[in-house]
């Protein structure tokens, strides 16, 4: 009842009665009044005035299932929010939920990832508070050749999310890495199980840097996060929120035809490293040119002295030519 009591409270200007909201839910004024004590209890500034109601006067930058619930926008992303402070890996979590049937558009949150995936064995930490560990799980009815594609329809769903919250330029180093001013915020990586023909469940899990101060030396050359680039700090429900919004509107698109014919155009403006030279890292066949976009099927498009090559996300890295973007 604490997602809907927020959910409420936003969306009035003003007070909301607590007889309004004993109705609404079919509850007691005392369940009510718990009920508010609760969320004030866990940040939420709410104002209580004697015959007047309640009235939401700020929201704190926690995650939690009641915060995302109450903002949700979405038609099916998020129909099951599965929310916990502490997991070793929102997408191994989110695979044990689909063997146990989770549905279509579950959404796996945690604020403290202890061993997240990334691509080829990188692991992905995100410290408590300052980061977002995401995974939407999927079902859909497609060929199991085409669901990597679905890296690339998640990025651009980032991208804009970030810029839509933080008002940053966002840039997207292809194939799926998110970038601010060359170094990387976010990565995300699309895991399947599947027959043959069939698809059971695709993974696609999302991780930002949001609230990060600092990096080790190793990574501050190549990494970044929201704060450092804009000097703020955001809400990272919202942008959560905004991401699953333009992920549904792109997976639908999506689904029409099966490949990004619907988002190649607003892909390639995002893409950092369209019209840069790149070295394409092939263990049996390195080499360099310059990327050029990519197909419907989500290849990049490398122009190389001789020929146009197209390259699968799957196979291989592309660095620019003088460094990491």
């Amino acid at each position: 009842m604490k997602a809907e009591i927020l959910a409420a409270l936003r969306a009035s200007d003003g007070y909301v009665s607590g007889q309004e909201l004993c109705g609404k839910f079919g509850v007691s004024r005392t369940a009510i009044w718990k009920a508010v004590n609760q969320l004030k209890q866990a940040g939420y500034e709410i104002e209580a005035v004697q015959n007047r109601g309640y009235h939401i006067v700020s929201t704190p930058d926690i995650l939690s299932e009641n915060e995302l619930r109450s903002i949700r926008k979405t038609q099916w992303l998020g129909n099951k929010i599965y929310y916990e402070p502490e997991m070793d890996s929102t997408n191994t979590r989110a695979m044990q939920l689909a063997e146990k049937g989770a549905p279509h558009g579950t959404l796996v949150v945690t604020d403290h990832q202890l061993n997240g995936r990334g691509r080829r064995g990188r692991t992905w930490e995100t410290p408590p508070g300052s980061a977002i560990a995401m995974t939407v799980l999927l079902r859909p009815k497609i060929n199991p050749n085409n669901a990597s594609m679905l890296t690339l329809v998640a990025a651009i769903a980032v991208a804009r999310g970030i810029e839509d919250e933080s008002g940053l330029k966002v840039g997207i180093k292809w194939p799926n890495d998110i970038i601010i001013n060359r170094k990387k915020v976010s990565g995300i990586l699309t895991e399947m199980s599947a027959q043959a023909d069939y698809v059971n469940h695709i993974v696609v899990g999302i991780g930002i840097n949001v609230h990060v101060e600092e990096f080790p030396e190793e990574l501050s050359k190549v990494a970044t996060s929201i704060f450092l680039e804009v000097g703020v700090k955001i809400n990272r429900a919202a942008l959560i929120e905004r991401i699953c919004e333009y992920f549904e509107a792109y997976f639908e698109l999506f689904l029409r035809t099966e490949d990004l014919s619907g988002i190649v155009k607003q892909y390639d403006a995002y893409m950092v490293n369209r019209n840069q030279p790149v070295k394409v890292l092939d263990a049996k066949d390195p080499f360099e040119g310059t990327a050029r976009g990519i197909t419907t099927k989500g290849e990049l498009l490398v122009d190389t002295w001789e020929t146009r090559r197209l390259v699968s996300s799957g196979e291989v890295s592309v660095r620019g030519i003088y460094g990491y973007v």
